[in-house]
């Protein structure tokens, strides 16, 4: 197995990561991914730990080695159940807070390998292209980020229409050997900490934009490739009392550009090809394994929300008002709801004709859709119980060490029950899961983590059972007379 150390050994080969306009030497080192680097070795600490060998790993078809659950394909409703209990144990031990771990991505590519006919459509070699570094990925441990979406720079217009064609990452040359890919594309959550970029396009594209049409892969260290994050938040997290959690658990989310990248056939899945662009998405189960994980992260990431507004309820003698029953029995229902769903992913889903079992449609984008809309609802639930207690903290930490503030600020800041220094490590992890840098982040990111709220709706529409529905509607209109036999 990859321990924690193996990757953060491998992460210092030489990538190009620019932060305040400077090359990073070593991403391990630099206090803007030292960090949450570190916070992804030790999920490959727990996963490689003896004792979680059942959980965390199952044995590889093609070595005989134990090799990372998130890289098994489901065919039963047992082995989704066993990827849940592994992404359950990485999402706890990051608090849900990191949304693209290793398993997140290892999900898509677990759809393309279960159903490589549909990249067949395309021609068998990218087919067998796919097979294979899925089986690269699964057997060497591996931590692959994507970025899938095209730059906001003119969506007014389709890809091959934009003011220069080189804006978005396509195809500028085809050679014997390869293809060579420039341009840009974002998000890459992730993409500074990990091992491989996965490139590819999940918006609608149109006719002229074939060069645009491709699904591939690259080393992060690949030349050519230049990753330019958004301000790192752990730049500004001066200690981890006061920043407990963006000092940690910021994965950083990056443009990625390819100057002129050399891509090898192996490593190119989906060529040119605008039909298999959209279908890699929906006729895999990609998508959708890719997204049984990140709604297990959420169903986390929601626990721990409302474990924050238990706890400073209890601390501030609260949790006994009926008021504040009644708004956390609203909270406890849209956590409980979201739990219930996730369960329903693995309950009702559906077996296909080749053996590969895929998470319930219904069941995931309804879930996805209802994130979008009440994260924000129950982020404001924990501002009306918080009331001013987040905003009325010491400076820092630094208060509690000075002669001339320490004395005052322990009498005044504590609670009933407890002393001021635990009352304000509370606090400070309430702030900076809501309202710090990283906390307002994360409310974006939930807010359009299945992308604009109505492309997922859609996706509910889509896959809705209507004609079960509107039978119930017939059936109802043929009732027989009052009276009659």
């Amino acid at each position: 197995m990859r321990t924690g150390s193996d990757y953060l050994r491998s992460l210092n080969d030489g990538r190009q990561v620019f932060v305040d306009g400077e090359r990073v030497k070593d991403v391990t080192a630099h206090l803007a991914f030292r960090e949450a680097a570190r916070s992804v070795a030790r999920l490959y600490d727990i996963a490689a730990a003896p004792e979680m060998r059942a959980r965390m790993t199952f044995v590889s078809p093609k070595t005989g080695e134990p090799v990372l659950r998130a890289y098994q394909i489901p065919r039963s409703h047992a082995d989704l159940r066993a990827r849940r209990l592994f992404s359950e144990t990485w999402a706890e031990a990051t608090f849900g807070l990191m949304g693209r771990t290793p398993d997140h991505v290892a999900g898509f590519f677990c759809g393309y390998a279960a159903t490589p006919a549909v990249l067949a459509a395309g021609g068998q070699n990218f087919a067998d292209n796919v097979v294979a570094f899925y089986e690269h990925l699964r057997d060497n441990h591996l931590y692959a980020s994507y970025a899938i979406v095209p730059p906001q720079i003119d969506r007014s217009k389709p890809a091959h229409k934009q003011s220069d064609p080189t804006l978005y990452a396509g195809v500028v040359k085809e050679r014997d050997d390869g293809i060579v890919i420039s341009g840009a594309q974002q998000l890459a959550t992730g993409g500074a900490i990990s091992d491989v970029i996965h490139l590819s396009c999940i918006h609608p594209l149109q006719p002229g934009d074939e060069n645009y049409a491709n699904c591939l892969a690259v080393p992060v260290n690949a030349p050519g490739v230049k990753l330019y994050p958004r301000r790192p938040f752990a730049l500004g997290a001066t200690n981890a009392f006061d920043y407990p959690l963006s000092s940690r658990f910021d994965e950083t989310d990056s443009y990625v550009v390819f100057d002129n990248v050399f891509v090898p056939w192996e490593r190119v899945f989906i060529y040119r090809n605008l039909e298999l662009s959209r279908d890699q998405w929906w006729k895999t189960p990609s998508h959708l394994y890719g997204n049984h994980q990140a709604q297990v992260r959420y169903v986390i990431k929601l626990r721990f929300m409302i474990g924050i507004a238990q706890r400073m309820n209890e601390m501030t003698g609260n949790a006994a008002n009926p008021a504040v029953q009644i708004m956390m029995g609203e909270l406890a229902a849209w956590v409980s709801v979201y739990e219930h769903l996730l369960l329903a992913h693995e309950a009702t889903a559906p077996i296909d004709k080749d053996g590969v079992l895929w998470p319930s449609r219904t069941a995931l984008y309804s879930a996805m859709a209802l994130q979008s809309e009440l994260n924000g609802r129950m982020l404001e639930i924990i501002r009306e119980l918080t009331g001013a207690a987040m905003i009325t903290l010491p400076s820092s930490l630094r208060d509690f060490e000075s002669e001339e503030t320490a004395r005052d600020v322990e009498r005044y800041m504590r609670s009933a029950s407890s002393d001021a220094k635990t009352k304000v490590a509370l606090m400070r992890l309430a702030w900076d899961f809501i309202g710090s840098e990283f906390g307002s982040r994360h409310q974006q990111y939930e807010k359009f983590y299945g992308g604009a709220s109505f492309l997922v709706k859609q996706n509910v529409y889509r896959n809705f059972d209507f004609t079960r529905a509107s039978a119930l509607v017939d059936a109802a209109l043929n009732l027989p007379p009052l009276g009659s036999d």
